[in-house]
């Protein structure tokens, strides 16, 4: 019978083991820089793109893609920003009725509301409803080789396919976050007024004095940003899908997951930043025409 090979010691396991997961993280960052180098580029192509916009003899694709992302959008938006604001005032009611503060919550709900809840919402659902059927048809056209048979006729697929879409997601989610917004507020109110006994002139009275202008801006900005995010996301997932059927689902699915990543990362940058801008401006002499 032969000798059995002896474990080696627990320091050559430990290292090799480190070893191993510094590897692991190399590979992960040096993707992860791929994947920016080339969405940079991307984004690169689409702006060179927007120079011929002035020119467009085929301004209907952008029509039609204004349709798909905003008409479209509106039904699911209004209804779920209206269930939105009826459950931050249930749930908000009773810890303001507790210390006798009920007639803030308007204000609380309806801050709440256009500065983070209803602009975040309207990405969301741009980015599961939008996003993801953007990716899925761009996919397909990639995988069939369509993408190449543009290429080989002399048309510009950022051109003709990425721009128009990503101006779409640009241009219609501000109104969808205003829709949102007035959802929500008025489904609070509903709930605040009609079923708890807070009193409407309250609800009314608190909101326009903890929401102004600049609030009502901050949401809007952060909906450009969203746009362009979740456009220019699933176009790329699109335009770089592996091929097969399962490349495009798999495409899909990481469209979603990282236009989400990037809402709660733009979100937080952009809070702190218009915050601070908020702060100066309040600090100035035209702070009137922000309240």
């Amino acid at each position: 019978m032969g000798d059995t090979p002896a474990n080696p010691p627990l320091l050559l396991r430990l290292i090799a083991s480190l070893g191993a997961w510094v590897i692991d993280v190399g590979l992960s960052a040096a993707r992860a820089m791929s994947w920016l180098g080339r969405f940079t580029r991307f984004t690169g192509a689409f702006l060179l793109g927007l120079r011929a916009v002035r020119t467009w003899n085929k301004r209907d694709r952008l029509w039609a893609q204004i349709f798909f992302v905003g008409a479209a959008s509106v039904p699911v938006l209004a209804l779920t920003g209206a269930f939105i604001g009826m459950i931050l005032a249930i749930e908000g009611y009773l810890q303001f009725a507790s210390i006798g503060q009920e007639g803030r919550l308007g204000g609380v709900i309806n801050v709440s509301l256009v500065k983070q809840i209803g602009p975040v919402l309207a990405a969301v659902m741009l980015a599961g409803r939008v996003g993801c059927a953007l990716t899925a048809e761009l996919g397909s056209m990639r995988v069939t080789e369509q993408l190449d048979a543009m290429r080989a006729m002399a048309a510009d697929p950022i051109r003709v396919l990425v721009v128009p879409r990503v101006l779409a997601c640009i241009l219609m989610i501000p109104p969808l976050t205003l829709i949102s917004n007035v959802c929500g507020i008025g489904g609070g109110w509903y709930i605040t007024t009609r079923f708890y006994t807070a009193d409407p002139t309250q609800y009314w009275h608190y909101t326009e004095m903890f929401v102004g202008w600049f609030d009502i801006v901050n949401g809007l900005v952060k909906a450009v940003f969203f746009g362009g995010a979740i456009g220019l996301i699933a176009c790329f997932k699109g335009f770089n899908c592996r091929p097969g059927a399962e490349g495009v689902g798999r495409a899909t699915t990481e469209s979603f997951v990282t236009s989400f990543l990037a809402i709660i990362m733009i979100n937080l940058v952009l809070a702190k930043v218009l915050n601070d801008v908020k702060i100066m401006i309040q600090g100035g002499q035209i702070d009137s025409v922000f309240r």
